[in-house]
């Protein structure tokens, strides 16, 4: 029993320290962001609060089923960012325009 309750204190821990460490779009400016997930290539970035998601450099970091779309977050300095992108699977209104 002691091995699981060790175990568990360990695991919940982690979680605890990875959740602080998560990087928040509303603390850095526009350019600060993009050149976050630029230098990162794909990043899980906190966008406010508890909200966060996971952004791209490009196509490259997503899955072969995948393509992008444009992310806008709020950062310090403009409510919408350009951040990079986003991987999304496509649904059939991006392939026939409806």
């Amino acid at each position: 029993m002691r091995p699981i309750i060790s175990a568990l204190g360990i695991v919940l821990f982690a979680t605890t320290a990875t959740a602080q460490s998560r990087a928040s779009t509303t603390a850095m400016t526009c350019g600060q962001a993009q050149g976050f997930l630029g230098a990162r290539g794909a990043a899980v970035i906190g966008t406010g609060g508890q909200t966060y998601d996971r952004f791209v450099r490009d196509r490259s970091f997503c899955q072969p089923t995948e393509v992008t779309r444009v992310a806008f977050v709020p950062t310090r300095d403009t409510p919408q960012c350009p951040i990079g992108y986003r991987c999304i699977e496509p649904s059939r209104d991006d392939w026939f325009g409806d």
